[in-house]
């Protein structure tokens, strides 16, 4: 029988913006709703369930503590609050999902930490140019506080997504031994078929978070599809063991920070692209940034005709 495949949700604010919430250019992003109307987040989660989701990713990915005492005006409890409904808003999906449907799967609750620079709000987390001049400890200081309300919340596992740099990549794995009883994935954002977006090579950059147990997967999202096949092909070449891939790229258009989505959408749909991912070794599938909950459905009908789901 061949190997599972975990198929992850996609492009949340994507769903939220379509229901008429205004979020491009919000400093807090989707986490927003979670203090103004975290039901739109639950709604969004829910449509992904049906199209065959078996992840949810909580809307936290540009969420802080400190952000949200700075943008919404609250106290350190408060703040820390919202990621508690975060993760409840995920939850109450999936129990929700599973007690009405026929389809009995286990939802995974994965808890969404995004890098520094989403926090800056200034476009680095686009070019991890912040690294420069940031420590591995002081990275670690920043991301602590988020995944400590995300462990206590409840969550399956953390998701580091979008990272950009190998520095702060090793900043989130050492942190992760503060929380051993939690594993996590990690995806790296890249801009090109062999750089990250700081400009790590992209085999150094997977070489030095791969030996943790923790990690379930490792791999890249928030890209082109176009650019995955050849950056698993260029690391599996070089890689002497097998590496579990997550790949969930966006749908081919690229963010500006100043101008919003640019340029257009790649002519191949992403489900086409699945099989090739999985013989490269992804065993955990989905899509970013403007990616919908027909694109994920489309990807589990791939997955499900191959035997693979």
């Amino acid at each position: 029988m061949a190997e599972r495949v975990t198929v992850l949700s996609g492009g949340l604010s994507t769903e939220l913006e379509a229901a008429g919430w205004s979020l491009q250019g919000d400093p807090l992003w989707s986490a927003r709703l979670l203090h103004t109307n975290p039901q739109a987040i639950k709604t969004v989660h829910t449509e992904f369930l049906r199209s065959g989701a078996d992840v949810l990713s909580t809307a936290t990915y540009q969420a802080s503590v400190e952000g949200f005492k700075r943008h919404l005006g609250l106290n350190s409890e408060e703040a820390a609050n919202l990621f508690t409904v975060a993760v409840l808003q995920a939850k109450e999906s999936a129990e929700n999902f599973t007690s009405q449907s026929s389809e009995k799967r286990e939802i995974v609750i994965a808890g969404s930490i995004g890098p520094y620079g989403a926090f800056l709000h200034d476009g680095s987390e686009y070019t991890g140019s912040y690294a420069t001049d940031m420590s591995i400890e002081e990275l670690k200081d920043w991301h602590r506080l988020q995944m400590q309300c995300l462990a206590d919340a409840g969550v399956d596992l953390f998701a580091f997504e979008t990272i950009p740099s190998q520095k702060e990549a090793e900043a989130l794995v050492q942190l992760l031994r503060e929380f051993p009883n939690k594993k996590a994935w990690l995806s790296y954002s890249c801009q090109s078929e062999s750089l990250t977006s700081f400009g790590d090579r992209f085999d150094d950059a997977v070489n030095i978070v791969a030996g943790s147990n923790q990690l379930v997967a490792v791999g890249v999202n928030c890209c082109s599809p176009t650019i995955v096949g050849p950056l698993l092909t260029s690391m599996n070449k070089k890689q002497g063991r097998k590496i579990d891939w997550i790949v969930y790229p966006n749908s081919g258009e690229e963010w500006d920070h100043n101008l919003g989505w640019q340029g257009s959408s790649t002519d191949k749909p992403l489900s086409e692209y699945v099989l090739e991912w999985v013989q490269l070794g992804a065993r955990w599938i989905g899509g970013c940034c403007r990616t919908t909950p027909a694109n994920i459905a489309s990807i589990r009908d791939v997955l499900r005709t191959n035997d693979l789901r």
